[in-house]
């Protein structure tokens, strides 16, 4: 049996999703008229209570149109320095935005209201960038999961509105804070100028993320969407993913954090586990001591049928998602009871 917790990008449409997209309708998509992907916009759209989206092959080319379209050449983005946006995208702000960058280190990867205002940059300083952009993570990945509530960004939304500051949301993972909170996604639409939200992790499509804002801002990021050769044809395959995940995968979510909580129940009795991150919603993260690399001990498990991720010199990441069954916890909860660490050292 192998299990692989490497990502919740890892998962296969199920058969109900296979069907959606062999059964759908298609045209053109850069022309226009692939009626499909047409109907997960407007859905996704109308979700958030925002005007207009824009479908995308992943959540860096959806983050990275963003950034470029809200920002002017030498203008400076505001992020935690383990934001996606900043660790995971190639150095894209710099590359496609031709933007400075400015990074605070907050509590998980979390961005709040005092920490912006340090960052802000005196608009008549000509020394300085100009500070354009906000930008938020939800969840944060390299923050073990967790995530931001409705008041907390509605407090950084504040700070943004006084400083004449943009406010993007990396949502990579926003459903997963959703089904915690329990908060509405409208709530989102009224706080971001814009949003990114990806179809290809927890809610188990096989590719694609989504922009959403306002039309002429979405318009603009088509243009550059086509600059960067990121136009579809016959995307409709992909869009009828989406559209069965929406109206499927959301309310699962919670199972996956369920089954996130037993595994760090299971790592907790490990010896060569030194320190677990909270668990908050599907992604588990420890650390292992110094005398053990994550990479050795990564290696270790796969021998044994588990897929994990090294995270760090001595963190390992495990993500759920919904390929991973009960069955598979058990399995687990086996093969971890003895321990790995002998051959990790």
């Amino acid at each position: 049996m192998l299990i692989d917790l490497r990502s919740d990008t890892v998962t296969q449409p199920t058969p109900a999703m296979r069907e959606a997209m062999f059964s759908a309708p298609l045209g053109d998509d850069v022309l226009g008229d692939d009626p499909t992907v047409n109907a997960l916009e407007a859905k996704a759209a109308s979700l958030f209570g925002m005007e207009a989206a824009l479908f995308c092959a992943s959540g860096t080319m959806t983050n990275q149109l963003a950034i470029r379209t809200h920002t002017r050449p030498g203008d400076d983005v505001i992020c935690d320095y383990l934001s996606h946006v900043y660790q995971y995208e190639g150095g894209g702000i710099s590359v496609n935005a031709l933007a400075s960058v400015s990074l605070a280190h907050g509590e998980r990867g979390k961005l709040t209201p005092d920490l912006i205002r340090d960052y802000i940059y005196n608009p008549d300083d000509s020394h300085k960038p100009l500070s354009r952009l906000v930008v938020l993570e939800n969840t944060v990945n390299k923050g073990g999961g967790c995530y931001y509530t409705v008041p907390e960004i509605a407090a950084i939304r504040k700070v943004c509105d006084e400083h004449q500051l943009i406010l993007h949301l990396d949502g990579a993972r926003l459903f997963n804070a959703l089904v915690e909170t329990g908060e509405p996604t409208a709530a989102y639409g009224q706080l971001f100028d814009s949003i990114s939200i990806c179809l290809s992790k927890g809610l188990g499509c096989p590719v694609g993320s989504l922009l959403l804002g306002k039309a002429d801002f979405i318009r603009q990021s088509r243009r550059y969407r086509k600059l960067m050769g990121g136009g579809w044809r016959q995307a409709g395959f992909l869009a009828a993913a989406g559209i069965y995940a929406l109206d499927h995968h959301i309310d699962r979510l919670k199972l996956d954090h369920s089954r996130a909580r037993k595994i760090g129940a299971i790592l907790k009795h490990l010896p060569e586990v030194e320190e677990i991150l909270p668990i908050d919603t599907n992604i588990v993260i420890f650390r292992l001591p110094e005398t053990i690399l994550a990479s050795d001990y990564v290696k270790t498990l796969e021998t044994k049928g588990i897929r994990g991720i090294s995270f760090g010199k001595h963190l390992v990441r495990f993500v759920t998602h919904l390929d991973l069954t009960d069955e598979h916890i058990e399995h687990i909860a086996t093969v971890l009871s003895h321990s790995v660490s002998e051959n990790a050292v």
